[in-house]
């Protein structure tokens, strides 16, 4: 099961990031646990210092700013070993 964490305060743009992964997640029908973390002591330890931020199977994939839906979806495949074109 793919472990993707969702790393950010709340903001606009981390719920942006947080549906975009629940779509990807519904279109390519895997089995993933998708986590929020919002706990600012949580989110340091995890080393992370700018959000939105995106980790998948614990690796950093993106920090500061949205992946393209088209990166995200390719991103997410890879780890669940699905091929998409």
């Amino acid at each position: 099961m793919l472990e993707i964490k969702v790393v950010g305060t709340g903001c606009p743009n981390c719920i942006r990031l947080e549906n975009m992964c629940k779509e990807v997640i519904r279109e390519l029908n895997i089995d993933a646990n998708l986590v929020k973390v919002s706990d600012l002591n949580e989110i340091a330890a995890l080393g992370i210092f700018l959000t939105p931020a995106l980790i998948i199977n614990n690796e950093v994939k993106i920090s500061g700013k949205l992946p393209t839906p088209h990166t995200l979806r390719h991103w997410i495949a890879d780890a669940a070993g699905i091929q998409i074109s």
